[in-house]
């Protein structure tokens, strides 16, 4: 029997929540289901702060992540990564902040192939994109600090959620903030019940699944204030920033 891994929020000892099938995607609720791909991921939950996450995956290196999740076969289980979905988050950007972004110097973090800031860019913001998964040549103290930071659907997919705040904590100037897209899992998971949520899908990279409580715990460690606009949009910040 394996060991219980140690959360890696808090360091409370995790317990065996369940294990679904690799090919469990978030297009399984639209009934676009893949054939099982025959390997069993197992998902902890720290009974201390709520959070959920795939220890195996987590260990994995960035080559497995390459071959196995973020390959060609990617965009049937999010199709609107590409395209989709950085217009419609650049759309709402610009029509939350209007004039005020004019003065802001802007990064989306794990911004892909960089559409989103490319859009806000032509919108008139002083925007530029950063992926850790695609720069990987790029040191994160290389880029400056910013005043404001996006990152969509990015949480989730992190293997070390510390490393990630790190980062953030890093680039965030001391009057910036982050806002951030991820789903809280507060009430879809629970111990004892089978792990049916959409959002907990292996073949999406969905790996890292926060309560609110993980999420605060984590910010934090990190000197960071957090706060919600909805169950999907949050905020990190040290202090309200004087253009809010």
């Amino acid at each position: 029997m394996k060991t219980p891994p140690t959360c890696p929020i808090c360091r409370a000892r995790s317990l065996l929540l369940d294990t679904v099938d690799f090919n469990k995607s978030c297009e399984d609720h639209k009934g676009k289901v893949l054939p099982p791909a025959g390997m069993a991921v197992d998902y902890s939950l720290c009974p201390n702060c709520g959070f959920c996450f795939a220890p195996d995956l987590c260990a994995w290196p960035l080559e497995d992540f390459s071959e196995k999740i973020y390959n060609d076969q990617y965009v049937l289980v999010d199709p609107d990564y590409v395209e989709a979905r950085p217009r419609s988050n650049a759309a709402n950007m610009v029509a939350m902040l209007g004039d005020k972004a004019s003065g802001l110097k802007h990064l989306d973090y794990g911004g892909g192939g960089g559409l989103l800031s490319k859009l806000l860019g032509e919108a008139g913001w002083r925007s530029s994109s950063y992926d850790p998964f695609v720069d990987r040549d790029t040191a994160v103290e290389s880029l400056g600090q910013f005043d404001l930071i996006t990152s969509f659907e990015v949480f989730e997919h992190v293997p070390d959620p510390h490393q990630l705040m790190k980062s953030l904590r890093t680039l965030v100037a001391p009057h910036g903030v982050v806002m951030f897209s991820t789903l809280l899992s507060d009430g879809n998971i629970k111990l004892g019940q089978k792990l049916t949520w959409w959002y907990a899908s292996p073949r999406n990279g969905h790996i890292s699944l926060f309560s609110r409580g993980s999420l605060s715990l984590l910010a934090h460690e990190h000197g960071l204030q957090f706060g919600s606009f909805s169950v999907g949009f949050h905020a990190l910040y040290t202090q309200v920033p004087p253009w809010a």
